[in-house]
């Protein structure tokens, strides 16, 4: 199940976004990327969360939603509940302080193996584990 890239719920939000142009286009191009190459992942939260805001705070249609679910989110969707995650994610909770939600985002990307997680919400260049989190909403 190994990937390199996991790709927390803020990028695909963002897909939705209209009043962050610049956002928009990076996360367009981080997900375009991780869909041709093959090497990004996202977790069962990642989608529960993504759908829940686009439709619920954003107002995508259910169409929309339905197309986004079966075109991007699904291909990407590598990680489901298990006791080892929920595990792990008490562990990281813990050892690092961060939410119990983001520990789950980070337990997942460990386990699908990847190196780097991109998010907005956790510490940009912070490592855990083989793991480094970057912010793709970060000017290089």
């Amino acid at each position: 199940m190994s990937a390199e890239d996991f790709i927390d719920t803020n990028v695909f939000v963002y897909l939705f976004d209209e009043t962050a142009p610049y956002k928009r286009e990076r996360a367009e191009r981080l997900v375009r990327r991780s869909l041709e190459r093959g090497r990004g992942c996202i977790s069962y939260q990642v989608v529960q969360e993504t759908l829940n805001v686009v439709t619920r705070k954003l107002g995508a249609q259910p169409a929309s939603a339905r197309l986004l679910l079966d075109d991007v989110l699904a291909p990407l969707w590598r990680v489901n509940p298990t006791r080892s995650l929920f595990t792990r994610g008490l562990r990281l909770h813990a050892q690092f302080g961060f939410s119990f939600y983001d520990s789950l985002i980070v337990a997942a990307a460990l386990e699908a193996g990847c190196t780097r997680l991109y998010s907005e919400d956790l510490h940009d260049g912070q490592r855990v584990e083989q793991l480094t989190i970057c912010n793709p909403f970060t000017d290089d």
